[in-house]
């Protein structure tokens, strides 16, 4: 029992082997009917060459009576219609092509007489026959072939597919496009699983399930029918799917939500049925329904939709497959969505999706570990650290992770290193994050002290203030659609946001354009965004976290699944105008405040911003330890980017010239 467990059965029809070679699909088999097609179509090959080489001339009547009386033909065959010949060896042509034979037009009720008279006047040299009746060729040109291409036509669209299912290829529609990967084909496991360690947890009943059934059918327990994960792109929904079938020793039928819908009605459901079927035959298994929210929509009367809407047909196909599962069906429906909320109560109910399992964005540990994880396929340096880097990436995902380890592999190829450094990392996240620096890009000078005057007051703010996040780096460098940007770096995870931290948030926002207005006695578009962040965050404030004294601990904020099943109409709410009006008020007076506390804080050091400013615009980026030497009133010193590029430039001219110097030694 142990060995047969143990050993992997060979790669299934249609898939690829260990070393990569194409198998054929499923079903696939030569029949005798295709041998014959080929024999008709290699047969007509043959034919068409011979006539090619052969090298067959058309000539009019005169030319032929012409070649005739000058005894330049060696013989001809009278036909109905045609007349055709050869030339003598060796007889020029006026057109130089030589050619060995030829046909001339021919009509006994119109040029009888005057072929008999033609072949009179020829003597002996030239000989003349009947064309022999080629019957069974006419036979196979005109009637056996046509019928033969019909019939291989025919082959191909209806008969072959009848072995995949009624009705061929016309009902291959309703087959499932599910893709297999086989036991020997799934390698994920969940050593290559990180930052998930609950969702973990909770899945090892259903492998422990899938390997051992007996052991719960023992005591009557029921295994979940169907498991749902939830949670954010990118957080490894799917690389947890793979890795459950990886352990477990299992197929593994992935399927996407949006392949069960076709223009067809009906299609949907077939569909389902299908995967289901060939689930239940390939048992134990898994079955994966990604982004299963595109067919388990709630269902709604409102304005579309109804019984017969093909998205609900499939998703009642659905709900009838997963109810005829047997307790001894060792059969598992996994299925991923990141909007749980818009998904119908009969498929989340017991018994169907009976455990929804929860997959967040990664806290600061698992960041750490999915760093370490991405970090094995690449060369780090020393000075590598990715604790540092996942302290400055809160919120990212797992893809988001994994991407910032390939781009710093990418710059650090491009830049010729021998492996991954801090640099490297950093650039990296800058650039998942804000996006490419544009180094290049010409800014006026005017521009550019107004963005340092910008950035460097949201850097002030952001560090003299203790409820907001630490400074990582400020930079004045174009990113993305930014011309400047300040950096934080979190010190914990939050998973709350206090009043006082969201104050300071709103401080944050402002603090840019109070330095604007201070030291340039204008105003730019610059503040655009932190206008809109600080909007958006005292509007919150409000609305869902009841931070408002007048308003209260009251939520006005529209449930997302209510917007996403009903049409709303722009402008209407669900709170009266005086409502309103109050909601307004006190985002206003929130804002202003915290406007106020930003400008007296700028006010108090406009001498600490002034140098903060013009080390930006000197140094074009800084790190926390140099804006904390700056504030505690230190002079930095460092190589400016004009000093870096020089040297950089002086190191390739040295190297130039001990090239030149070798060679010339040489």
């Amino acid at each position: 029992m142990s060995a047969n467990r143990n050993r992997k059965p060979a790669p299934r029809r249609g898939q690829q082997n260990r070393q990569g070679t194409k198998l054929p699909p499923p079903g696939y088999k030569r029949g005798p009917l295709s041998y014959l097609i080929l024999a008709v179509l290699l047969f007509s090959a043959m034919i068409t060459v011979k006539q090619w080489r052969q090298k067959i001339d058309n000539i009019s009547w005169s030319d032929f009576k012409k070649y005739v009386k000058s005894n330049q033909i060696h013989s001809i065959e009278i036909g109905e219609t045609e007349i055709t010949g050869k030339f003598k060896p060796g007889v020029p042509h006026p057109d130089k092509r030589a050619p060995t034979a030829f046909s001339v037009d021919y009509r006994p009720e119109v040029l009888g007489e005057q072929l008999s008279k033609l072949l009179d006047e020829a003597g002996s040299d030239l000989e003349v026959r009947a064309a022999k009746q080629h019957i069974w060729l006419i036979l196979l040109m005109q009637w056996v072939l046509p019928l033969i291409i019909l019939v291989g036509i025919f082959y191909f669209l209806f008969a072959r597919n009848l072995r995949s299912g009624a009705g061929g290829m016309l009902m291959s529609f309703g087959r499932s496009r599910h893709r297999v990967h086989d036991k020997a084909l799934v390698d994920v496991t969940f050593k290559d699983v990180a930052g998930v360690d609950e969702a973990k947890e909770e899945v090892a009943e259903i492998i422990e399930f899938l390997k051992n059934p007996k052991k719960f059918q023992r005591l009557g327990a029921r295994i979940p029918r169907g498991v749902l994960l939830v949670g954010p792109p990118g957080c490894g929904k799917t690389l947890l799917a793979k890795a459950i079938a990886g352990e477990a020793d299992v197929p593994f039928l992935n399927i996407s939500g949006s392949d069960f819908v076709e223009m067809f009605v009906g299609v949907g459901a077939s569909r389902v049925r299908d995967l289901f079927k060939q689930a239940k035959d390939s048992s134990p298994c898994i079955i994966f329904l990604d982004e299963v929210d595109a067919i388990g929509r709630k269902r709604s009367a409102a304005f579309v939709g109804g019984g017969h809407d093909e998205r609900e047909q499939t998703l009642n196909a659905i709900l009838v497959e997963m109810d005829g599962f047997d307790t001894n069906d060792q059969v598992i429906v996994l299925a991923a969505t990141n909007r749980a909320d818009i998904l119908d109560h009969a498929l989340t109910r017991p018994g169907r999706f009976d455990r929804q399992i929860f997959v967040p964005l990664p806290d600061l540990k698992g960041r750490v570990e999915i760093l370490r994880v991405h970090a094995k396929k690449v060369k780090l340096g020393p000075d590598a650290n990715l604790e540092r880097v996942a302290r400055g990436t809160p919120m990212f995902s797992g893809a988001d992770l994994a991407a910032i380890i390939n781009e710093a592999a990418l710059a650090a190829t491009m830049a010729n290193k021998d492996y991954v450094e801090t640099a490297d990392l950093e650039e990296a996240r800058d650039k998942v994050r804000w996006g490419r620096a544009k180094k290049s890009r010409v800014i006026d000078q005017q521009e550019k002290e107004i963005t340092a005057y910008h950035e460097a007051g949201h850097t002030l703010v952001q560090s003299l203030l203790k409820d907001a996040d630490p400074l990582h780096k400020v930079s004045i460098i174009p990113r993305g659609p930014m011309a400047g940007a300040t950096f934080a770096l979190p010190e914990k995870d939050r998973t709350i946001f206090t009043k006082k931290y969201c104050m300071a948030l709103l401080q944050v926002c402002f603090g840019g354009r109070i330095a604007e207005e201070t030291m340039c006695d204008d105003i730019s578009s610059g503040a655009q965004s932190d206008i809109q962040q600080a909007t958006n965050i005292a509007r919150q404030m409000v609305l869902t976290w009841g931070m408002s004294a007048q308003i209260g601990p009251i939520s006005y904020s529209p449930d997302s699944a209510i917007k996403d099943l009903v049409y709303i109409i722009p402008g209407e709410k669900d709170y009266s105008e005086k409502t309103a009006e109050s909601i307004d008020i006190e985002v206003k007076k929130i804002m202003d405040e915290a406007y106020k506390k930003a400008n007296e804080l700028i006010q108090a050091n406009k001498d600490k911003l002034e140098q903060i400013a013009k080390a930006l615009l000197k140094y074009e980026t800084l790190d926390a330890d140099d804006v904390n030497l700056i504030l505690s009133g230190g002079h930095l010193e460092k190589p400016t980017v004009a000093d870096l590029i020089a040297a950089e430039q002086a190191k390739d001219k040295h190297t130039a010239d001990s090239k030149q110097r070798s060679a010339d030694n040489n």
